[in-house]
Formats: structure tokens, C-alpha cells, sequence
């Protein structure tokens, strides 16, 4: 019954796309577009829009799940000086690609919801940060702020309301490091991208030493249709009570159907890959799936039952995330996967910190080890000891690159052992994604 409702579910971010290009500035105000930001603008006071957020129950889209009214509420009211909201575009984990999708189809919504935003936090300049490789969104979006600069929802005295702001994108260099909002601030201030000690938070003193809130593209695309709507009708959205809204889940792997699609927050893993997705590709079962994008660990057919949001993935072991579901069939060398994670976070280490820059090419060498036949009774050892280890880094990145080899170790270690033993890969020959 609930893949049925699915089918039919109201949509918020993808509302106004259309087939194969990008929806208009005309077309995305016929249907409602910026009709939030007048009426915020027109009646409701920089706490109320703060409040109702915060009562919608939205939880950050780039990874963390943080309750963004609450991360809106760190930022003090009573600093001089300016303050800032910068929209983390710089989608670099691997599994995810919703913020490209979002805005190559419609970036009108993220300008709103960032106008939005940056109202209820007393902003006058915000930016967006996108990945180098993200050309044609960084067009389209130029295109939207252009667009909404001329009809006045941009600029000085937006809508004769007296508040005003200009909006700037910015082009990274292109690292999955950026993706850590104190990086990214580094980054954009024209520093070297190393995260930051913590405190002072961003929301203290971040870009160029003033408060700032850093929030994902989904995160502040659903700032509009939660104000037009309400936080009870947004929260109804989702699949189950305890969740809210909808949440784009980007499926990837032995599916028959690999798309971003929206949907309920708290629908089943078994739900998302039976329904939308087709279930899997002929001649594939299930073996594991990476819930939440790269960095997460594994879920295998034990988890079919698990509602995807934030609470019960994190209760089942593992995290959300982003939302990108990576799925693994029967033929899949699990060690082969989880190798090739790892490499892509050693290359991505900023090289701050020793367990980072040290830890995960150590890491790496010992999978490659094992997957090349010339693993060692002790290696998985060794491997249980960097999980560990590398929790004590100084920012998220190695501890994020431990969740696969942590999922690695709870349900496939028998994988791990079989190659060992063989010295050689089982499933050598298998077909890969």
C-alpha cells in the first residue's frame, strides 16, 4: 500500500521540473515561485521564519542531519558586523549526485530558499560553493540569479521590504575536503582547504571571522515549500510519525532503475529498491547496499525492514547521509568495493592530521594486500585496530572513510578471510558496477 502512495506523493523539490531541461524563471513563478519570500517579507519577522523551520522538523541534506533551525539559532543576534550563509554545493561523495540533479533541473528553488534564509538570519551576502566539475548547474544557477536580480527578489530593498542581499558564486578547486564547512570556509577566503579547530564554530566566527551558517542545496531548498506549506503539512510528507518531509535518495548499482528520485523520509530500504527502483537488474539478488553515500557503513538484506531516516539507519548501524544508495549484487567482491572506497579517501586527505594522512594509505595497502592474494593471518587485525584508530583524527573525513571497512568487518568478514585463505579474490572475473 505504501508504494502505491509513493507513486503518487506530492512533490516539493522536483514540483516544478520539466523533461530534459531547466525549468524557467516564468514558468517557476506561475507555479509559486518566490510567493514565500513576499509573504515572509510582507508579514512575518526574522524569528518566526527561524521558529517555523525549527518546528518543521528539518534535518540537514549533506550528511550530518543536523536540525538546521537549531544550527540557525547558534548564530548570535547581538555581534556587530556582518554575518554570513554560505550553500555547500561541492558534491564530492561518491553514491551522490541530488544537488546536480536539483539545480540542473530548477535553481530557482535554492535562490528562494537561500533569500529565505538569509532573512531569518540577518544576512546580507551569502554564497554558493560548487565543485569545479558541476559546469552546468553553475550556469543555470548563474542564469537564476540573474533572473531573480532583475525582478527585484535580489538586490537592494527586495520588494520595498527594506531588507537586501546579494548572492555570489563561487567555483572550488575541486577536493572532497570542501565539502567540511570549515575547509570550505578556508577555501573560499583563498586559504588552503584543512578543516579548522573547533570551537569557535562557524556560526561564532567563521568567513573572514564573522558568524556563518553553512547549509547543504537540499537543506535550503526546502525552505519555501515549508514556509507556503506549513511544518505540519511538511512534516506529513513523510512515510512514518517520527519523520519529516521528503528526502532525495540517488540510487546507484545492480538496480533496474538508477535515478535521484524524491521521496517519503522514513520509507524502507526494501520499499525505496522494490518500488521506484524496479528492484534489481535480471540475474541480480541482493548481497549489501551503501545506505547514505560513500562513507557509510554497509547494509545487507538484514536491514530490508529499516525505515531510511536519520534515527533508525544510525539505531541499525549505520547513517543516512546523503541519501545515495549504492546497491551490491551476489557477485559483488566486497573487499574489491571497500578498496576502492579507501583509495579515493586517501587521495582526498587534506593531509592535516597524521591518522588521516598516514592511516587510510596503510589501510588501502593492507586491502590491496588481501585482494591480490598475499594477505596475512593478522591483517584483519590490523584492520579492526584502524577503525578504531582513526576516529581520532581531526575532522570527519578518515572517520567517515571508516564506515565502509567497518560494515567490511561486521557482515562480510568471512570475505575477508576467504581471501586470505585462497590467496586470491573469489570472486575474481565478477562483474563490478
Amino acid at each position: 500500500m505504501l508504494c502505491s502512495r509513493i507513486l503518487i506523493m506530492e512533490q516539493v523539490l522536483f514540483k516544478h521540473n520539466r523533461p530534459g531541461r531547466m525549468t524557467t524563471f516564468d514558468e517557476y513563478r506561475s507555479e509559486g515561485g518566490f510567493v514565500a519570500l513576499a509573504r515572509v517579507l510582507a508579514g512575518m519577522t526574522p524569528d518566526e521564519v527561524q521558529q517555523t523551520v525549527i518546528d518543521s522538523g528539518l534535518r540537514g541534506r549533506g550528511g550530518a542531519g543536523f536540525p538546521t533551525g537549531k544550527k540557525w539559532s547558534f548564530v548570535p543576534r547581538n555581534l556587530p558586523g556582518p554575518r554570513y550563509l554560505i550553500c555547500n554545493c561541492d558534491e564530492m561523495e561518491p553514491g551522490t549526485y541530488k544537488d546536480r540533479v536539483l539545480l540542473e533541473c530548477n535553481p530557482y528553488l535554492l535562490v528562494e530558499g537561500m533569500a529565505l534564509a538569509c532573512y531569518a538570519l540577518g544576512v546580507q551576502h551569502a554564497f554558493i560553493f560548487i565543485r569545479r566539475g558541476y559546469e552546468q548547474a553553475a550556469d543555470n544557477l548563474r542564469q537564476a540569479v540573474a533572473a531573480a536580480h532583475g525582478a527585484g527578489f535580489l538586490g537592494k530593498n527586495i520588494l520595498g521590504s527594506g531588507f537586501s542581499l546579494e548572492l555570489d558564486l563561487h567555483q572550488s578547486a575541486g577536493r572532497y575536503i570542501c565539502g567540511e564547512e570549515t575547509a570550505l570556509i578556508n577555501a573560499l577566503e583563498g586559504l588552503r582547504a584543512n578543516p579548522r579547530a573547533k570551537p569557535p564554530f562557524p556560526a561564532v566566527k567563521g568567513l573572514w571571522g564573522q558568524p556563518t551558517v553553512v547549509n547543504n542545496v537540499e537543506t535550503l531548498a526546502n525552505i519555501p515549500a515549508i514556509i507556503k506549506g506549513g511544518p505540519a503539512w511538511w512534516k506529513g510528507l513523510a512515510a512514518t510519525p517520527e519523520a519529516a518531509g521528503s528526502k532525495l535518495f540517488c540510487i546507484s548499482g545492480h538496480v533496474a532503475r538508477t535515478e535521484c528520485f524524491e521521496l517519503p523520509l522514513g520509507m524502507t530500504l526494501g520499499e525505496i529498491i522494490e518500488g521506484p527502483c524496479g528492484g534489481l537488474r535480471p540475474g541480480s539478488t541482493f548481497k549489501a547496499c551503501l545506505p547514505g553515500g560513500a562513507s557509510t557503513p554497509y547494509f545487507t538484506k538484514s536491514h530490508w525492514d529499516v525505515p531510511m531516516d536519520f534515527d533508525p539507519v544510525a539505531k541499525a548501524g549505520s547513517r543516512l547521509g546523503t541519501g545515495g544508495i549504492v546497491v551490491f549484487d551476489q557477485d559483488t567482491c566486497m573487499v574489491a568495493v571497500t578498496l576502492n572506497l579507501i583509495s579515493f579517501y586517501a587521495r582526498e586527505s587534506c593531509g592535516w592530521c597524521t591518522p588521516c594522512r598516514e592511516g587510510l594509505p596503510f589501510v588501502r595497502h593492507i586491502l590491496e594486500r588481501i585482494e591480490t592474494g598475499q594477505g596475512r593471518s593478522g591483517d584483519i587485525d590490523i584492520l579492526r585496530e584502524h577503525v578504531r584508530l582513526l576516529n581520532y583524527a581531526f575532522c570527519a573525513l578518515a572517520p567517515g572513510a571508516m564506515g565502509p571497512l567497518e560494515g567490511l568487518l561486521s557482515h562480510f568478514e568471512d570475505e575477508l578471510q576467504q581471501h586470505i585463505t585462497a590467496r586470491c579474490c573469489p570472486f575474481e572475473g565478477a562483474h563490478s558496477i
